[in-house]
């Protein structure tokens, strides 16, 4: 049995910088970080836009109080304020580690850290790297693993966690390579695993988010929160779904309609371009609905509305969106000094997730902790986004709460001694579990399956929702979960079977998207990303509360958690 202090899952920001923030702590500590890419491959590398924080190297006025009433604004009045208030306080400092860290950042003329405009900011406080901002910032925390002697078990994939008597002992874990199976035993473990856009057909989600933390968690009968608020991203370049990042609005480009028309000014006339994200997704949607979106061809009734840069000229483009100017001309042919860009909303992240408190403890349910369990990044809900995230506060949430976490862990393992476990009976379970799926005579290919379950998600939980739509859905993906069941893989070998990962993959995503369609069939209002046709009003009355999903094969078990409201009382929320 393999044995470390800490057991880290996910190699991507929240994790490595958890893992850093332990190594610095207490240099003593055996640390493990395990992945089931390698963490260069993580998906918090293509973050682009960048990472607030109130350096007011650009506007003197902002403040950290503006940012908390911003994101807390943003979230609809769902985010828990003493955690946006960490959130916002601690990000100047977290900017200047990771400066200090080496990271290279865009500069001011004066060598100052550059900052600009993001959606629903009132100051220009987003720090950036160009447009490739979470790759400056994972390879410095990569390189830095290297440097504290972190072990990285790069390709391997978890399949399960370990939680006996309400303490969390270790993980079991499949090497993609040659499959083998281990049993991991720590005396904490960290779930850093992502979000899980795959969920959906179209998403700026890599191949690997999938949910699998989530999952997992969900299996060893602990809640997961508010997985209703599912976050689509205004500008998904159209038709392969891939981000073009708010930065590119940021700059200054604009949303049109198949008419030319700047059609912001309907929607959010003080914020224009740049509204949140959720106003702005259904915004373009319904744009399209009304049959003002663009064909192929130009004609209007199409899928898509553009994003036009033209006017910010080549230099700009070439020098602050370069990433953007070059994905829209290598997947859709598009050169974006000269012609606007295709997009509609996509998939982009989860603002629900593993409850956690601040120090990034899992909770049990609305009061207890479970011993041993940590979370943090996107696969957590210390809830800093509400029903709805803005931008730039992603990569502010992996680093501040992948600090805070890492630093609770090293104190957290001091008094405490590496757990019992029966290995044997655990490697049993895996390898039935592994054989099962190889020996299986089904009649279903996994992307039949998967296919399907994506597009039943896609199109009865999207950016609008309505009961008789989501309860169609529901049943879809229980006769979806019965095919599950009867896969077959073509690949019957140990050695790199990508076939086998993707049913494992398979089986997380279908609990997931359950979570999902029962918390939105039961929350009946209107609240940041999640649109009820049928309840278009926000109700503070009734669910200004977070919820708490339990998963079981019997069916899902809705409870709540009240929000924390220390500073901003809600109102209404205009731009």
């Amino acid at each position: 049995m393999i044995e470390h202090d800490v057991i880290i899952v996910g190699g991507g920001l929240a994790g490595t910088r958890a893992a850093v923030e332990i190594a610095r702590t207490d240099p003593r500590l055996s640390i493990a970080v395990v992945a089931k890419t390698h963490p260069i491959r993580s998906h918090s590398v293509a973050a682009q836009g960048g990472m607030a924080a109130t350096l007011k190297n650009v506007d003197d006025q902002d403040t950290w109080k503006a940012h908390a009433f911003d994101t807390v604004k943003g979230s609809d009045y769902l985010a828990d304020q003493d955690a946006v208030e960490i959130l916002t306080r601690e990000a100047p400092d977290v900017v200047i580690d990771l400066e200090h860290m080496g990271v290279l950042f865009s500069r001011l003329p004066d060598g100052r850290i550059a900052q600009r405009a993001f959606g629903g900011h009132s100051h220009k406080r987003t720090c950036y790297a160009a447009d490739k901002t979470g790759h400056a910032i994972l390879h410095e925390l990569v390189a830095n693993l290297r440097r504290y002697g972190v072990h990285i078990y790069d390709e391997w994939y978890v399949l399960r966690l370990i939680l006996e008597e309400d303490q969390v002992k270790g993980v079991v874990m499949y090497h993609l390579l040659d499959g083998r199976l281990e049993v991991v035993r720590a005396k904490a473990v960290m779930f850093a695993t992502g979000g899980y856009g795959r969920v959906y057909n179209t998403t700026s989600n890599d191949f690997a988010s999938t949910g699998d933390g989530l999952a997992m968690t969900a299996l060893a009968g602990l809640p997961l929160e508010d997985m209703e608020f599912v976050q689509f991203h205004p500008t998904g370049l159209y038709p392969v779904g891939v981000l073009i990042s708010e930065a590119v609005r940021g700059e200054g480009a604009y949303l049109i309609n198949a008419e030319g028309d700047r059609f912001m000014s309907n929607y959010a006339p003080s914020k224009m371009e740049l509204a949140p994200r959720d106003i702005t997704s259904r915004a373009i949607t319904k744009e399209i609905r009304a049959g003002r979106g663009a064909h192929q061809d130009g004609s209007a009734g199409g899928p898509f509305v553009y994003l036009d840069l033209r006017h910010m000229g080549r230099e700009k483009i070439m020098s602050r969106v370069p990433f953007c100017w070059e994905e829209a001309h290598r997947l859709v042919g598009i050169d974006a000094v000269h012609q606007p860009i295709p997009i509609r909303p996509t998939v982009h992240y989860s603002m629900g997730g593993i409850p956690v408190n601040t120090d990034g403890r899992v909770r049990s349910g609305a009061d207890g902790l479970v011993e041993g369990f940590f979370a943090a990044g996107e696969a957590a809900c210390v809830s800093v986004h509400g029903a709805n995230r803005l931008g730039s506060n992603s990569l502010l949430e992996c680093v501040v709460y992948g600090k805070r976490t890492g630093a609770a862990i090293a104190q957290y393992v001091q008094s405490r001694k590496l757990p019992e476990i029966d290995e044997q009976r655990y490697l049993t379970q895996a390898e039935q579990q592994v054989q099962t799926l190889i020996d299986q005579p089904g009649e279903y290919r996994i992307d039949q399956i998967r296919q399907a379950f994506q597009d039943c998600m896609t199109d009865h939980c999207g950016v609008f929702r309505t009961e008789s739509v989501m309860k169609e859905g529901l049943e879809k993906l229980q006769a979806i979960r019965q095919q599950a069941q009867r896969i077959y893989l073509d690949d019957k070998a140990k050695l790199w079977n990508t076939e086998l990962t993707e049913a494992l993959e398979l089986q997380n995503l279908l609990i997931v998207g359950e979570i999902i369609l029962t918390g939105a069939l039961n929350r009946q209002e209107s609240r940041g990303a999640h649109c009820r046709e049928d309840f278009a009003d926000r109700d503070d009355t009734n669910f200004l509360k977070h919820t708490m999903a339990y998963y079981s094969s019997a069916g899902i078990q809705i409870g709540d958690r009240p929000v924390a409201i220390t500073m901003f009382e809600p109102q209404e929320r205009k731009y």
